[in-house]
C-alpha cells in the first residue's frame, strides 16, 4: 500500500509516468530514513530490475568518537568542507544499519581513514570487527604513508579485507609518495579495490586532482582504483583515466544531486562517455553524511536518461561483479 501510494505520489503508477526530474525533486519532501524513502528507494531497486536490492561502495561506518568529530567539522562547515553541510542520518550505529537494510541495500562499506599517523591500526581493527558483526558489510581497512604501512596493509589484506579506502585530501599526502609504492603495488597484485577520494571537490588540497594519480597508475596500471565522487569536479579528467586504464572506475557519491550540482556541475557534454563506461560506474552515496535524501541520490541518477540496463549495472551488477557477490536476480 505504501508502494502504491507512493508512485502516485511521484507521478504514475509506482511513479512511471513521472516528468524528467520529478522525482528526484519529490523525494527531497520525504522523512529521511522513514517508511515511505525506505519504499520509494526499494521501488527505484524494482524499476531497474535489481532483485537483490542495491550495492553501495561509498557509505561511512567508523569509531562512534571518529564519527562525531567528523559530524562536528561539517557542522562547522571547516576549510576542507567549504559549505554548510547539515547530516542527514544523524543516527546511532545500530538505527544507521537499520536504514540500510529498510532501502534494501544488500552490501555496502565503512569507508573510515586517518587524517594523521599512528591511526590506521585501531581504525582497521575496528573496521574488521564491525564487518564481522554485519554481514552486508564488505570489510574496509585504510592506510597512510607512514613507516611499516606496507606490513599492516598487507595484514589486513590477509585478515579479508575487501576494499580500502584513501583519503587524499584529508590525508593531505602525495599519493605517489615513495613510501606508498609498495602498497599500491601490493593491492593490485591481490585485486583489491581502492576507493580513493583524490578529486579536488568540495575543497582542493595539496595532492588533488588527476596527475597524481596518474603518477600511481602509470607505475601500477591494474591497480582497482575506484574515483570517488566520480572525481568532482575534475569529472573529464577522470574519466581519461577510465579510458587509458581499464581497471578504474567510478562512483557516483553526490554527483548530479541538487547540492553537488550547485559548486561541481556535471559537465553534461560528458554524458556520452559516462554511457560508454557504464560498467565501471558503481553507486556510492555518503551515507549517512549526505545532506539530502537517500533516494535523492538514486533518482538523480535515473534524471540522466541513461536507461534501466545503465541504472542496473552502476547499482548493482557492477559491484556485484568486482566483489564477487553473485548475479542480480532475475
Amino acid at each position: 500500500m505504501v508502494s502504491e501510494e507512493l508512485g502516485d505520489e511521484l507521478g504514475g503508477e509506482h511513479g512511471e509516468r513521472g516528468e524528467h526530474g520529478e522525482r528526484s525533486a519529490r523525494v527531497l519532501g520525504l522523512e529521511p530514513g522513514g517508511a515511505r524513502e525506505a519504499a520509494a528507494v526499494r521501488e527505484f531497486a524494482r524499476r531497474i530490475g535489481a532483485g537483490h536490492g542495491l550495492v553501495d561502495v561509498h557509505t561511512h561506518f567508523m569509531p562512534d568518537r571518529v564519527l562525531r568529530k567528523v559530524w562536528a567539522y561539517f557542522d562547522a562547515a571547516g576549510p576542507l568542507v567549504g559549505r554548510p553541510w547539515p547530516i542527514t542520518y544523524r543516527r546511532a550505529e545500530d538505527e544507521r544499519i537499520a536504514v540500510l537494510r529498510a532501502f534494501g541495500v544488500r552490501a555496502f562499506t565503512s569507508m573510515l581513514y586517518p587524517h594523521k599517523p599512528g591511526m590506521v591500526a585501531w581504525l582497521n581493527e575496528w573496521a574488521a570487527d564491525f564487518a564481522g558483526r554485519v554481514p552486508e558489510c564488505l570489510h574496509t581497512a585504510t592506510f597512510f604513508p607512514e613507516p611499516g604501512v606496507e606490513t599492516y596493509v598487507g595484514a589486513a589484506v590477509e585478515r579479508g579485507a575487501r576494499v580500502f579506502k584513501a583519503h587524499v585530501q584529508v590525508g593531505a599526502y602525495d599519493p605517489a609518495e615513495p613510501v606508498l609504492d609498495p602498497v599500491w603495488g601490493l593491492l593490485a597484485e591481490a585485486g583489491v579495490p581502492v576507493v580513493a577520494h583524490c578529486g579536488s571537490g568540495p575543497v582542493p588540497g595539496k595532492y588533488t586532482g588527476p596527475g597524481p594519480m596518474r603518477e600511481v597508475l602509470a607505475r601500477h596500471p591494474r591497480l582497482r582504483l575506484v574515483v570517488a565522487h566520480l572525481g568532482m569536479p575534475e569529472y573529464g579528467e577522470f574519466l581519461d583515466l577510465v579510458a587509458d586504464y581499464p581497471e578504474v572506475r567510478l562512483d557516483t557519491t553526490m554527483a548530479w544531486t541538487g547540492f553537488a550540482e550547485e559548486f561541481a556541475p556535471f559537465p553534461r557534454a560528458e554524458l556520452p562517455r559516462l554511457a560508454a563506461y557504464g560498467d565501471r560506474v558503481l553507486l556510492g552515496t555518503d551515507f549517512p553524511n549526505t545532506p539530502y535524501p537517500y533516494a535523492h541520490q538514486l533518482e538523480v541518477m535515473a534524471d540522466l536518461g541513461l536507461g534501466e540496463e545503465w541504472l542496473r549495472a552502476v547499482c548493482h551488477d557492477n559491484a556485484a561483479r568486482l566483489f564477487g557477490l553473485g548475479d542480480n536476480a532475475s
